[in-house]
Parts: structure tokens; C-alpha cells; sequence
């Protein structure tokens, strides 16, 4: 597009500001339908990506189910059976494959974005607050969510086959099958932060659900890994031997559906870092004082520039302060996380750690899906950038913070104000003889007096006010915070974008998006059929009648349709 035009844009904004009201919308019609078991048979026989986690292989002869990218020899047609989720595939009295391990698949949860009370239920049960020791009952999560509990179990006998506490345990033990297959955690430590309180129960429910007892499991992935570095481990003694040499700290795999686009994600977050609690490292630097790098990191090395860097951040859940390092290796289409906790650190946040990491990278998004809808825009003729995911803020309150302390400055300026707010308020920790630093919490910025920040008055009491709103105000919802001076609807929606994972946020009211938004339009409308300037097309634009059409149409997607424009810049 010429400068000329875009000036035109932009005068075009200036003399008519931001109108119209932020569209969060949400679709009440489903997001998908079913997967026909023609897509379902040739996702099979393909082994293709995309569907990883949008359904499961039972397979009757043998009495498994399996992602559609298990490696195993596909079995013929009629011994098997499609399932859109994994309880779904337990409930039919099937386990889990341990080849392919569907625990680790990534999610897929149709409700996502739409707002429904089933959507916040899965939200909360993935939080634990059905498990642990704090567990609520069943009717009092319902009254969380202002309905009965015969309302809540009808839910999830429509939607999943089963009651809220049964889906809530078999996610307690696919996540423990995770650790056990992934991880040397002793298996006390496994059930423990898998969210069991007592160990009888744990191996109770695993082998009763999952056909088998943890201690099998174990001993079966431990073959399986000993095979490649011809260790015995036929006695318990050479067992716990192997256990030790295997052991490389927590590491956990971590896969998503392709395309995924980790150099603009790798961008967005180096663009915006704060020093001490986010860092990127070389893959060369890993093995630094080994002269060479491993084969592995050679082989992802290899796959491209956004390869050879690490992401690392700090993250804390409650009492867990916790250390991450992220790898993409994208021809396994996963991520390796290695995870480093402080020796205080409750066991029983890791599973809730791992949710918050998925959902800083974005990890169960369905791009396919959603490039479809971006691409069927009839008024923008958009062609999306493949693989764009949102990248999501440590925490609600970071996103928030950054909200508020990037309004009408630059980005690099944000980022200015943000390294010198975590530098004078965030908690400190040692881990392995490194200082880390962490985003501070809302009890902390509450009585602060922000003197370090150079930015307007009333935005340092704007921050105040929210961390106080917060600390007073446990169960009050982000839609709430609007009643604190200072805050609006823009830094809600941008908290609820990168803090939350929301997949609906349109923020078309962004000065950025809006100027995206009208040049899109001007390249679409054909100007030679009304003979006229682009000039006059811009001033016959209904702004916020267009984007309130874009809203609908691109639901529940909108947050990938903010990002496609911010993307162009």
C-alpha cells in the first residue's frame, strides 16, 4: 500500500477517534461439527498432524484407544471406533494406547471461547478445584457457576458420558500417566501432584480405569528407555540405578497440532521481555564446555533459525516458584519443556503449571480451523500469516500490568517501564545458583509507590487501585475490574487475550488493528466500479457497523484475527 494512502488511514482514524463499542461476542451456534468418520478414516491412515487431539482410534480387538497419529499398524476399518474425547473412549471400557500415549495429545475443547457454563466448568476442573485436599464438591462448583448440581452433572453426562467428578479423575490419572511415562518422579510424587491425598486411592483408581498399576507402567517405559542404553533393569535395585542414569531433570514433551509458527512467537516475546524473569538461549550454548552439540540438538538445529533458541521464564503458581526451559522441536511437532522447581515448591501446582505453559504458547489451538475462518473474511480478502498463535503473559496480572503500562507509548517503552517495575517489586529466588526474578503480585503493587516509573500519575494509581480491587475482591471476575478508575474496556480485553488464552477477543477498537482493519477494506473495495477516490470510500465507512459484522463472523476466533493485524506491522 503507498505512504499516501496510509496517511489517509490515518487521518482518517485521528479525525473520527475510536468509535464503537468493543465487540466480545461469542457463538452460540457449535464451532465445529462432528468430524465424519470418512475425515476421521483418512486422518487415520495418514497419520496427519492437524487432527492430533480432535479425536480418538478405539480399536475393539484389541481394546485401546489411540491418537490418529499412533505409529502402530493401522487396523482394518471395521474393528474400529471414532471418539471425540479421550473420557468418551474410557467410558466405552477401552485404555489408553502406550505407544502413542493419548494423554500427551494435544487438547481439544470444542466449548473453548464460547462461554458456555461448560466451558467455565472445564476451566475450573482444570484448575484442581476438584482435587487435592481443598477439593470442592460437586455442588459447590456448581454454585460457582450459578447453577444446580443436577444441572452441572446433565452437562457433563451430555457432553462427555459421564459426572463432573469422573471426568475430573480420569484427568487426575492421564496427567499421572504423563509423569510416569515422561519423568523419574518417584510414584508417591506422581500421585501427589497428580492430585490423589493418599496413595491406596491413587493406585486403586489408576488400575481400575487405566487396566494396570502405576508400578507396571513405570517398569514398562523404563524397558522401553533402557533398551536404547543397554541397561538391565530386571531387579528393583538396577531399576532405580536406571532411574538414575536416566534422569536429566523434569522433562516433559509437550505437542500441539501444526502449523505453528515459533519465530514470530520467539519475536513477540524478545520484543517484550523483562530481564531476570525471561531470557532466550543458543542451543550451542547447552552443551557449552562439551565441545560439541548432542545429536538432538544438531537434528532441530537444523530445522531453522527459530530452532536455535530456547525460551526460558520464570512462573509462579501460589507456593511453587518454578524455572522453564522451552525447546521447539518442530518435526515432532511438540515442545520440550525442562523444569526446575525450588526445593519448597508444592508438588501438587505442576499440573496446573503445565496447563499455564500451554496456554503462554498457545499449544491446543486448532489452526486449521481457525486459518479457515480467517481466509472465509469476505470483507477483508485476508490471507493469513500460517501458524500465528497468541502468545500468552505469565500470569492475568502481568497482562493486565502490561496492559496498562503500555497504553499511548511505544512498545519499546512499555517494555522500559515493565523491566523497571519487576526490578523494584518482583520477588527474588535462587535456583541452582542462578537469581531469578518473578512478576510481582498484586498484594505487593497495592501499597507501592511506583516513584521508578516515569508515566503519568494516574496511571500509577490505576495500578494501585486494580492490585487493591483484586486482593479485596478474590472471586470478582476481570469483567469486573472496569469498575476500578482508570481501567477500560481496551485493557480488559487485552488481559483476558494474553492472560487468559480467550480465543474471542476482537480488539478492533486498537488504533493499530483499526488502521489494519480499513486498509484491508480499501484494498478489497473496488474502486473502479463506483468511480470514486479512496479518499471518499473511507469517509462512507461505517466503522463500527463493519467490525460488529467482523465480529460475528469471525467468532469465536476473533483473538487470531487481532493478532493477523498486529502481525502486519
Amino acid at each position: 500500500m503507498s505512504s499516501i494512502l496510509e496517511m489517509k488511514i490515518t487521518e482518517h482514524i485521528e479525525s473520527n477517534g475510536n468509535s464503537g463499542e468493543l465487540q466480545l461476542k461469542a457463538h452460540s451456534a457449535p464451532i465445529r461439527g462432528e468430524l465424519s468418520s470418512a475425515i476421521c478414516r483418512e486422518a487415520r491412515l495418514s497419520r496427519d498432524p492437524r487432527f492430533d487431539g480432535k479425536f480418538f482410534v478405539g480399536v475393539l480387538t484389541t481394546g485401546i484407544y489411540c491418537r490418529n497419529v499412533c505409529p502402530a499398524v493401522a487396523p482394518k476399518e471395521d474393528n474400529v471406533r471414532y471418539f471425540e474425547s479421550q473420557v468418551k473412549a474410557a467410558q466405552a471400557g477401552l485404555r489408553p494406547c502406550l505407544r502413542c500415549r493419548p494423554d500427551s495429545a494435544p487438547g481439544s475443547n470444542p466449548w473453548k471461547g464460547t462461554g458456555t457454563t461448560l466451558d467455565r466448568a472445564l476451566g475450573l476442573i482444570d484448575a484442581g478445584l476438584l482435587c487435592g485436599e481443598q477439593a470442592l464438591t460437586v455442588d459447590e462448583l456448581a454454585d460457582k457457576l450459578g447453577i444446580s448440581g443436577r444441572y452441572l452433572n446433565r452437562l457433563f453426562s451430555e457432553g462427555f458420558g459421564t459426572s463432573p467428578k469422573q471426568y475430573a479423575l480420569y484427568r487426575q490419572l492421564l496427567f499421572a500417566k504423563q509423569l510416569l511415562h515422561q519423568t523419574q518422579l518417584p510414584i508417591t510424587q506422581v500421585a501427589l501432584a497428580a492430585g490423589f491425598n493418599s496413595i491406596r486411592r491413587f493406585n486403586e483408581a489408576f488400575q481400575q480405569r487405566l487396566q494396570l498399576t502405576p508400578t507396571q507402567l513405570r517398569k514398562a517405559s523404563l524397558k522401553k528407555a533402557a533398551k536404547m542404553d543397554d541397561i538391565d533393569i530386571t531387579t528393583e535395585e538396577n531399576c532405580l540405578s536406571a532411574m538414575s542414569s536416566l534422569s536429566h531433570g523434569l522433562t516433559l514433551y509437550q505437542y500441539y497440532r501444526p502449523p505453528l509458527d515459533w519465530s514470530a512467537q520467539l519475536a513477540f516475546y524478545r520484543l517484550r521481555a523483562v530481564a531476570g524473569m525471561e531470557w532466550f538461549t543458543p542451543l550451542d550454548k547447552l552443551n557449552e564446555g562439551a565441545g560439541i552439540m548432542s545429536d538432538a540438538a544438531q537434528h532441530i538445529a537444523c530445522e531453522g533459525e527459530a530452532a536455535s533458541l530456547e525460551y526460558g521464564r520464570c512462573i509462579a503458581i501460589g507456593k511453587m516458584r518454578a524455572v522453564v526451559q522451552i525447546a521447539h522441536e518442530p518435526s515432532l511437532h511438540r515442545f520440550k519443556l525442562t523444569v526446575m522447581l525450588t526445593a519448597d515448591s508444592p508438588l501438587e501446582a505442576l499440573q496446573q503449571f503445565i496447563i499455564e505453559v500451554r496456554r503462554i504458547l498457545d499449544l491446543d489451538a486448532d489452526m486449521q480451523l481457525i486459518e479457515q475462518n480467517l481466509q472465509a473474511l469476505s470483507q477483508l480478502n485476508l490471507v493469513p500469516f500460517s501458524g500465528l498463535r497468541i502468545p500468552g503473559a505469565g500470569s492475568l496480572f502481568e497482562a493486565v500490568c502490561r496492559a496498562i503500562l503500555g497504553q499511548q507509548v511505544t512498545v519499546v517503552q512499555a517494555t522500559k517501564l515493565l523491566n523497571q517495575l519487576v526490578e523494584a517489586y518482583g520477588e527474588r529466588f535462587e535456583l541452582n545458583g542462578r537469581e531469578y526474578r518473578l512478576f510481582p503480585t498484586p498484594e505487593t503493587i497495592r501499597g507501592a509507590s511506583l516513584s521508578e516509573l516515569k508515566m503519568p500519575g494516574a496511571r500509577k494509581l490505576a495500578l494501585n487501585a486494580l492490585a487493591a480491587f483484586i486482593c479485596d475482591n478474590a472471586d470478582a471476575s476481570v469483567d469486573d475490574w472496569l469498575s476500578v478508575k482508570g481501567i477500560g474496556p481496551w485493557t480488559i480485553a487485552y488481559a483476558k487475550l494474553r492472560g487468559l488464552g480467550d480465543p474471542n477477543i476482537f480488539l478492533h477498537s486498537d488504533l493499530i488493528v483499526k488502521k489494519r482493519l480499513l486498509a484491508h477494506y480499501l484494498r478489497h473495495y473496488d474502486k473502479d466500479s463506483v468511480n470514486t477516490s479512496g479518499e471518499d470510500v473511507l469517509k462512507t465507512v461505517d466503522y463500527p457497523q463493519l467490525c460488529q459484522q467482523l465480529g460475528r463472523d469471525i467468532a469465536p476466533w476473533g483473538s487470531y484475527l487481532t493478532f493477523q493485524l498486529w502481525h502486519q506491522v
